[in-house]
């Protein structure tokens, strides 16, 4: 069984991402999307939040697993026995890290490819943090998010919003 790992913090999961997933899982046996818990970062849900989003996103695709992890991402590769690490490219700006980060991987797990995925044109302007602040000052999200997370995001997203506002 080939399996691969699509890793990000999807914070939130948008439709960028969901054609990433898709797209994956189409080529591999078995997708673990895996939902970074970094410590360090600043996320407007909690990782269980984000699991349960993608759950709910990625429920009607075959063969995707959610999961949360935290360490060393080729680690994890090695443990859940995947062959390959899938990333989404938007842009050259993000090709620059990515690139970096492979080449991490590639000497802590030699025997784990990291593969480059381009998203979709209608998605290449795509991001949580875009999503966010759009949603943050009242704007149309729904074209950019799955819809079945939408409510919850903007929810979430207003609330942050009016908990920052000068009383």
């Amino acid at each position: 069984m080939s399996i691969a790992i699509c890793p990000g913090s999807y914070d939130p999961v948008t439709l960028g991402h969901l054609d990433i997933i898709t797209r994956t899982s189409r080529i591999f046996d078995h997708v673990i999307v895996a939902v970074m818990i970094n410590p360090n970062k600043k996320t407007s849900f909690t990782v269980e939040e984000r699991i349960d989003l993608l759950r709910r996103a990625t429920e009607g695709i075959p063969g995707v697993e959610v999961v949360g992890f935290t360490g060393l991402l080729a680690d994890y590769a090695h443990r859940r026995g995947a062959t390959a690490i899938v990333k989404g490219l938007r842009a050259v700006t993000d090709f620059e890290y990515e690139f970096q980060m492979a080449l991490t991987n590639k000497k802590l797990a030699p025997d784990v490819e990291t593969l480059f995925m381009t998203t979709r044109s209608e998605y290449m302007y795509l991001s949580s943090s875009m999503v966010k602040q759009v949603a943050m000052f009242g704007g149309d999200i729904s074209e950019d998010i799955p819809a079945c997370i939408l409510e919850d995001v903007k929810k979430r997203i207003c609330c942050e919003r009016n908990s920052e506002q000068p009383k």
